[in-house]
């Protein structure tokens, strides 16, 4: 693989791994603690991801557990909880906070799924331009004689193959997470 490759598939990669970041964030019915990564509390004045200040743990199919380590952030926690996207309300005991995930009608399954498509597809897009800036970058080389003409030939063919593979890639985590929320 030619060196000025190289950083372009970095990128490309980078796409495809924030696309799983961001599919992790969709319920699909089925309790997933990934689903509270993005979440930060206020604690002692620094906004701390929840999994260092509580236990989570998954001990139903549809209920996550929160312990929190001191039992001051639980009233944190739940303002966190309320006033993200992720449309569930907590309930607590005063000790633990449980999240208790509804079954997914049809109609929102749906919605999820075109969700997902629609994240696919930006992915997709910035794959391709990935690969437009690349291409932009050889003609540029090539116009200043550091490269031949069968050398930019080559470069934008393999440059070409790398984004077919991520396309491919960003098709089968579409399909994966699709069929993951469409399972009932």
């Amino acid at each position: 693989m030619n060196e000025r490759i190289i950083p372009f598939e970095e990128k490309m990669k980078k796409s495809l791994d924030n696309l799983k970041e961001e599919y992790a964030s969709i319920r699909a019915g089925r309790a997933n603690p990934h689903l509270l990564d993005k979440l930060r509390v206020d604690y002692y004045g620094q906004p701390s991801p929840l999994q260092s200040v509580a236990n989570i743990s998954v001990p139903e199919a549809r209920i996550i557990q929160i312990q929190p380590w001191e039992s001051k952030l639980i009233k944190e926690i739940e303002k966190t909880i309320l006033a993200s996207d992720l449309g569930l309300t907590p309930s607590n005991d005063g000790k633990v906070i449980r999240l208790v995930f509804p079954e997914l009608t049809e109609e929102r399954r749906k919605e999820l799924v075109k969700d997902v498509k629609k994240k696919a597809e930006g992915a997709k897009v910035a794959v391709r331009n990935i690969r437009r800036e690349a291409n932009d970058i050889i003609k540029k080389a090539a116009k200043n004689n550091e490269i031949s003409e069968d050398e930019q030939d080559k470069i934008e063919e393999e440059i070409q193959k790398i984004t077919d593979k991520y396309i491919a890639d960003i098709d089968k985590v579409m399909e994966d997470k699709s069929k993951e929320v469409l399972t009932v």
